[in-house]
């Protein structure tokens, strides 16, 4: 599972890629919620016959990038289109911990400082090689050597020990990762400078989960990988299907890999192909696809459709309005003080402003709804119910901005400095909805009397949306992006000071301190590590850097025919071995 995914706008919008938890939805009109909360996690457990091709849809608006390398991808459109042969490392139960039941056995020493990943014989790459010790120890390589430009090497990651000086170029090979069975062994140790509370936990960035194939990539110049036919138009994977066929940014054919370790996968071929948010209703009552998301705000023109079984449930992620204070330099997010968002209260009143609530209310009765912090409810004891978020409140806003100094001169606000302010927003293309959502938006905000711009004058396409984002381009201060968030929920690799996935580049002490506090030693006592979240959600909500929206129920609609899919987290790792067609 990996810690971060980069996703197009969910639920309201392109059919909730991935979502999190409701917190607290009170609108009367959510029938359609109540719907969901009605369908299970999988569907009916019938005896799978061997063959038969599935059709799988991909929704969204914008052709995939096609990167297939863990490191280097962080676009969760890839991750879907990758699934299929992209299998991890590791199972776990139903709450996310590692087992051994999985391609690899994970022990930790906690005294030793060590974990030891050890890769079963028998698993191996699609071209039939065993899966070895240098495999594991390459994705430390690939997210740590500069050349790559990995957005995977994180301040989590720089616990291992030897990484750092790996990155800075102090070292050909990183110390703290032994091989000692060789590299053609199956073992492999890593040691850590400190041990975290989370690392039982999969998805909690602390070490990879994941293998690259070093036979195929090797000859491979780190600042060449990326664009290689090794990783976009050719790459093997160790798990149940294969590549056979591309159609850059449109599709990908599946078939299966006859070296799979579990046995032979079900199905003759997957084909997993790209459709356009606005026809996902019409696919699914013509039954276009086997596997298609539903578009939260079409729920109504498919949830009567014969032949299919819809499941549902609330993944992690989240939407959220960020604001720019900062820029990435050398390796860290140093904020600006004279950055235009540089202002609590003016960040607090457009968060005000927003009515979300209204928004979710006519567009999806309930299926997506406002969340009010950055931490998951179905974490558990670690989601603060305290913390109620920014509900619509005008006159709350109006007041933040009148005491704060951006006074009216006519239709708009001038900055406290008397200067003009206009603010520009950039956000994502999605259904035929996104639009109306962000141009309501922006009258929202016109009613406390700012000026708020599209960057560019228009939504803007995935890729070119977070290359802007990622990017600290001038011409955007605000951005409406969307978080595929881990199982272990530690924000270290969101939010601090050393993430590159920062993006809205604040870096204060205080939440340096708290997120250190979160992963201490200290918070291996799991009462200490609740209240060092619940004290950091609080900060976060104060401080307005990062404003969480909404969420959104994920519902999936399945051939009726289709026997063994599942969303429960104990399948996800075998999910595509035991998906087939019933008999």
């Amino acid at each position: 599972m990996k810690k971060t995914q980069l996703l197009g706008s969910i639920g309201l919008v392109t059919g909730a890629v991935l979502t999190l938890a409701a917190c607290g939805q009170k609108s009367n009109d959510n029938a359609d919620a109540k719907d969901a909360k009605k369908f299970t996690q999988q569907t009916p457990k019938k005896a799978v016959k061997k063959g038969g091709t599935l059709s799988y849809a991909l929704e969204t608006d914008t052709p995939f990038t096609g990167i297939f390398n863990n490191e280097l991808s962080t676009s969760g459109i890839d991750s879907t289109v990758a699934q299929f042969g992209n299998e991890s490392l590791f199972d776990t139960d139903d709450s996310y911990k590692i087992n051994n039941k999985g391609p690899a056995t994970f022990k930790l020493d906690r005294k030793a400082k060590t974990i030891t990943i050890e890769v079963k014989k028998g698993v191996k790459w699609s071209d039939g090689k065993q899966v070895t010790a240098k495999d594991v120890e390459y994705e430390y390589e690939i997210m740590a050597n500069k050349g790559s430009k990995s957005q995977r090497y994180t301040a989590s990651l720089q616990d291992i020990v030897g990484l750092t000086d790996y990155h800075d170029g102090k070292s050909k090979t990183i110390s703290g990762i032994e091989m000692p069975d060789g590299e053609n062994g199956r073992k492999v140790v890593i040691h850590f400078k400190e041990m975290k509370p989370g690392m039982l936990q999969s998805g909690n960035g602390y070490f990879s989960e994941s293998a690259s194939p070093y036979h195929q990539l090797k000859n491979i110049p780190f600042d060449k990988l990326q664009s290689s036919d090794a990783v976009r138009k050719n790459p093997i994977f160790f798990g149940p299907y294969k590549i056979s066929k591309i159609v850059r940014g449109q599709s990908v054919t599946w078939v299966p890999n006859k070296y799979y370790w579990r046995g032979t996968p079900k199905l003759d071929k997957i084909t997993i192909s790209v459709v356009n948010p606005n026809s996902a209703s019409q696919a699914i009552k013509s039954h276009k696809f086997d596997i298609a998301d539903v578009v939260n705000s079409q729920w109504d023109q498919v949830k009567n459709t014969k032949d299919v079984n819809f499941v549902a449930n609330i993944p992690l992620a989240y939407s959220y309005m960020g604001f720019k204070v900062g820029k990435w330099k050398d390796g860290r997010n140093v904020m600006d003080p004279k950055a235009k968002m540089n202002n609590k209260s003016l960040r607090q009143a457009m968060a005000y402003a927003m009515n979300i609530d209204a928004v979710t209310k006519r567009y999806t009765h309930g299926l997506s709804f406002r969340v009010p912090t950055l931490i998951p409810e179905q974490i558990g004891d670690y989601f603060n119910k305290n913390v109620k978020g920014y509900s619509y409140n005008l006159k709350k806003a109006n007041q933040l901005l009148d005491k704060a100094g951006y006074k009216k001169k006519g239709t708009y606000r001038v900055q406290p400095n008397g200067k003009p302010l206009t603010i520009y927003l950039a956000a994502m293309t999605g259904s035929s909805n996104q639009e109306p959502i962000i141009r309501n938006y922006i009258q929202q905000w016109k009613k406390i009397g700012l000026n708020v711009k599209l960057t560019t004058g228009r939504l803007i396409e995935f890729n070119s949306f977070y290359d802007k984002v990622q990017n600290d381009a001038k011409d955007v201060d605000v951005f409406m992006g969307v978080w595929g968030v881990a199982s272990e929920p530690s924000p270290n690799d969101l939010y601090s000071e050393n993430a590159p996935f920062n993006f809205t580049r604040f870096a204060t002490k205080k939440n340096t301190q708290l997120l250190g506090e979160i992963d201490s030693q200290k918070a291996f006592n799991h009462k200490y590590r609740v209240d060092k979240f619940h004290e950091w959600q609080k900060y976060m909500n104060d401080e307005a850097y990062v404003v969480p929206t909404y969420n959104s129920y994920k519902i999936t609609a399945i051939n009726s025919k289709i026997t063994g899919y599942s969303l429960k987290p104990s399948d996800g790792n075998s999910l595509w071995y035991k998906v087939g067609y019933a008999k």
